[in-house]
């Protein structure tokens, strides 16, 4: 229970890293050079809540249930954004099925941006009220 105490609260301060980097606006030069640190911050946080996911198999009741929400969650945007990429080309591609790749992206893109961090929000304060009903 210790381990995916540590491993859920890294996991909310790399989400609020990677969230407050969007509501801060840089000068050019700057954003690019804390691009760098995003990248590595989104490959962390992607890592995590593929562990997370794993090691909230083991638990059992709401606590696995919220548990897996915000693994998934983490999860999700990294491969919302590459089916997002890859329904865009085969959108460009084949002009035949358009309509239907472009529907595609668009979905992919909705949930990458908006669905998954709600979804973490949604697994983050599940998780906490568990972690509280748990420890008394």
């Amino acid at each position: 229970m210790k381990s995916i105490k540590k491993l859920f609260y890294s996991e909310i301060i790399i989400f609020v890293l990677i969230f407050s980097y969007f509501l801060i606006s840089f000068k050019y030069d700057l954003a690019r050079v804390y691009f760098l640190i995003l990248a590595i911050l989104g490959l962390t946080f992607l890592i995590l809540g593929i562990i997370l996911t794993i090691k909230a198999k083991k638990e059992k009741g709401n606590l696995r249930i919220f548990l897996m929400i915000s693994g998934i969650s983490a999860i999700a945007p990294f491969l919302g954004t590459i089916l997002h990429n890859l329904f865009y080309g085969l959108a460009i591609a084949f002009q035949n099925f358009k309509f239907f790749f472009e529907a595609l992206h668009v979905t992919f893109f909705i949930i990458s941006l908006i669905v998954a961090p709600i979804l973490f929000i949604i697994g983050i304060l599940g998780t906490i009220i568990e972690f509280n009903k748990n420890s008394n």
